[in-house]
């Protein structure tokens, strides 16, 4: 789903689509998933529930899981839609998701 992309990203596709509330989230199984296999430290127990930190266009923000959202598509509340273009969604669109550490450092700075 997500494949190297920079020093702090991953890059991946998925499709963008207005969110049912005012949370970014992602299909409950593929968050775990993507959390799992990109965040996960390898010292033991893993938090499989803290948000993943993406970035579309210019925007970063937190995603959540939500068993709701359909596999392969991104939820993302009407701010983060207008900011990014995004003007018919469902729409195709490459999303970066912030390397574990990178992570880290945004939400200790704040910037999501």
């Amino acid at each position: 789903m997500f494949a190297p992309f920079s020093s702090g990203y991953y890059l991946g596709r998925l499709y963008v689509e207005p969110a049912p509330g005012t949370e970014a989230v992602l299909h409950e199984a593929q968050h775990e998933s993507v959390n799992r296999e990109l965040y996960a430290t390898g010292d033991g127990v893993e938090r499989l529930d803290r948000p993943l930190v993406m970035k579309l266009e210019n925007s970063h923000f937190a995603v959540h899981p939500d068993r709701t959202i359909p596999e392969g598509a991104l939820a993302v509340p009407e701010s983060i839609l207008e900011s990014a273009n995004v003007e018919h969604p469902p729409e195709l669109r490459e999303v970066l998701l912030a390397k574990a550490d990178h992570a880290r450092r945004l939400v200790d700075f704040g910037a999501v």
